[in-house]
């Protein structure tokens, strides 16, 4: 449950929300994309509030925002091609004139480093493969913001480095604004221009890195030791 929670994100930026399991991280995201609705209070995406939208607005918004899942929601029986042709299908009909989906898709590919796995199925790659397939399907569309949901859970250390820097490479090639949540102190440290800190679903802190660290907050420094 979240609790007088206040928070802007800046065009451009990469704002984190820290906090550990419970502390609402994912019913922030679920009330962002309109999953859940608030009891009270405001949520304003790219300048309209949400209360507002139907299920048609919903889905011109849902164009624009990008959201990438922890298990990275891949569809084992499509090739990687299939699979970043699915948003195409749904939200760009007129992109699929002959040869302009083949292009987006290879392009798109090509910004993840990943253009050769085109003809494979994701059972034939590995989790930090699928990881940035599952990012290549989020940009396909070119969102003005991206919601990652704990994007290096269950990933090695050095994998979980590659993620997070090709988050900040898709933030300044794609001037992307975005919501990362996680409780990976290294993701954040990368990605992050500023930090959200939630405890028992409040916004705890909040502030740069840096800020963060030189608090002398006992609940604050336990996440930076």
């Amino acid at each position: 449950m979240l609790r007088n929670f206040e928070m802007d994100l800046p065009k451009g930026e990469n704002v984190a929300v820290l906090g550990k399991s419970g502390s609402g991280k994912s019913v922030l995201i679920k009330c962002i994309i309109g999953l859940y609705s608030p009891d009270n209070g405001l949520i304003r995406l790219l300048g309209e509030d949400i209360n507002e939208f139907n299920h048609e607005h919903w889905d011109q918004i849902r164009r624009r925002v990008g959201f990438l899942f922890q298990s990275n929601a891949l569809y084992d029986s499509m090739t990687v091609r299939e699979n970043l042709e699915f948003p195409l299908r749904r939200h760009e009909r007129e992109m699929l004139r002959e040869g302009e989906s083949e292009g987006l898709i290879r392009e798109t590919l090509a910004n993840v480093g990943l253009e050769h796995t085109i003809d494979m199925m994701p059972v034939e790659l590995s989790g930090g493969m699928r990881k940035r397939i599952a990012l290549a399907r989020t940009l396909i569309l070119k969102p003005e913001i991206i919601l990652y949901d704990e994007p290096t859970t269950g990933l090695d250390p050095i994998t979980a480095r590659e993620i997070s820097n090709l988050i900040v490479e898709v933030q300044n090639k794609y001037n992307t604004s975005s919501i990362i949540i996680s409780h990976d102190m290294n993701c954040i440290n990368i990605t992050s221009n500023h930090i959200i800190m939630l405890i028992d679903g409040r916004c705890y802190a909040m502030g740069t890195n840096e800020e963060l660290r030189r608090s002398e907050d006992s609940r604050i420094k336990e996440f930076f030791e």
